[in-house]
């Protein structure tokens, strides 16, 4: 008893479906479901397409050659193992969130672009004036927010100076650090603009 023929596959990808073109090579009368570029081995674009039927486009994959028309060192410069690696790309973030991108600045008012990196932005004083990372730091040395006044500045190096001075300790210097970082902190404030 003869066997039938096993049925043929029906799902392939970049197959289209009921193409109304027939198969680009001569003398074919199946339908063209299959996009094969007009020019072997020329991807810099949009390029030329043509379409075939299964079994010509099965042909023409079978005899593609990437590297035809190279020369032998063009073909060396895209074997070797870091080929295309050389392009520069954006240094990957370590804070959790991307760099915030260069149109943060514009209106958002609903924050659908900026809640991404509200978190790791910094804070900026109410008044408008520039905090640098300097007075950042010296700031929260000292315990204080971005929108600390001259009062309240004069008012947290006092009280560290009393907590941290080796007269106000009995004469115990473990504390000797924590009083030099203040009294920087303070002085790097005090001559700062936004505290003038």
């Amino acid at each position: 008893m003869p066997t039938e023929n096993p049925p043929r596959h029906t799902r392939f990808h970049g197959r289209v479906e009921n193409a109304a073109a027939l198969c680009a090579e001569p003398g074919c009368r199946e339908p063209g479901e299959f996009r094969s570029p007009l020019e072997p081995g020329n991807f810099d674009g949009p390029g030329a397409w043509r379409w075939l039927c299964l079994d010509h486009v099965r042909e023409f994959n079978a005899r593609y050659n990437f590297f035809n028309g190279m020369s032998p060192d063009e073909i060396e410069e895209q074997q070797r193992p870091f080929a295309g690696w050389e392009r520069e790309t954006r240094a990957f973030s370590t804070v959790g969130a991307d760099r915030p991108p260069s149109w943060a600045e514009f209106a958002d008012p609903l924050e659908a672009i900026s809640a991404r990196f509200k978190r790791t932005m910094p804070q900026e004083r109410t008044d408008g004036q520039h905090l640098s990372s300097e007075d950042r730091r010296a700031l929260k040395e000292l315990g204080l927010n971005v929108n600390a006044d001259r009062k309240a500045l004069r008012m947290a190096y006092s009280e560290r100076v009393r907590r941290y001075h080796p007269d106000r300790n009995g004469g115990d210097r473990s504390h000797e650090v924590a009083l030099q970082r203040t009294i920087a902190a303070y002085s790097l404030l005090k001559g700062s603009t936004v505290f003038s």
